[in-house]
């Protein structure tokens, strides 16, 4: 795994599969005030909303991942993206909000992983 600068800000649950990429300054955010709860504009409880972060997935630099988002396996979120809902496998996404926009070839992906070949 390459961490390079990757933060986790809460105390939410984290998962991430192996081989995984990220350049600098990520985020990921695993709480949410709890703006329903017993005080304006929030209480002082947090919502706990898990991360899970798929084998073979890279991250370009100052990605953000808010939580309760799943990353699939072998996705790509491009530099300084906003990831607010789930990626599927293989989706090559950016933005705000993170939006798919691209795909992996999914065969060779696959051809590669059998092969052993990570970096």
């Amino acid at each position: 795994m390459n961490f390079n600068g990757l933060r986790v800000n809460g105390t939410g649950t984290v998962r991430i599969g192996d081989n995984f990429h990220s350049g600098e300054d990520c985020l990921i955010v695993t709480q949410n005030h709890r703006y329903h709860g017993e005080a304006l504009p929030y209480d002082a409880n947090y919502d706990l909303l898990p991360v899970t972060v798929g084998d073979n997935v890279w991250f370009g630099s100052r990605v953000t991942v808010l939580g309760g988002v799943t990353i699939g396996e072998g996705a790509i979120v491009q530099a300084a993206s906003c990831v607010v809902k789930d990626v599927p496998a293989g989706a090559i996404v950016g933005g705000h909000p993170a939006s798919q926009f691209s795909e992996r070839d999914m065969a060779h992906y696959e051809r590669l992983k059998s092969e052993d070949r990570f970096h």
